[in-house]
């Protein structure tokens, strides 16, 4: 009987340590994705101003526009 206690003691602990490990790689896993959205978020901030400031370059007002030469 003494045996089948420590047994399954043994099995608990063996069960607890590998939890405990999978839920470290699961909270590093986790914060590594964290920091990739974060770094992809300020490159799509960045690359939409980018965007934006050529997209004013290269469409101008027409209205600062000079007439065509046919008027």
């Amino acid at each position: 009987m003494n045996g089948d206690v420590e047994s399954r003691l043994a099995e608990l602990e063996t069960r607890l340590a590998f939890q405990d490990h999978a839920l470290t790689e699961l909270s590093d896993a986790l914060a590594e994705a964290r920091m990739e959205v974060a770094r992809n978020t300020e490159n799509l901030v960045r690359v939409l101003a980018e965007l934006k400031q050529l997209r004013t370059l290269l469409y101008a007002d027409p209205g600062n526009e000079p007439p065509p030469p046919h008027y």
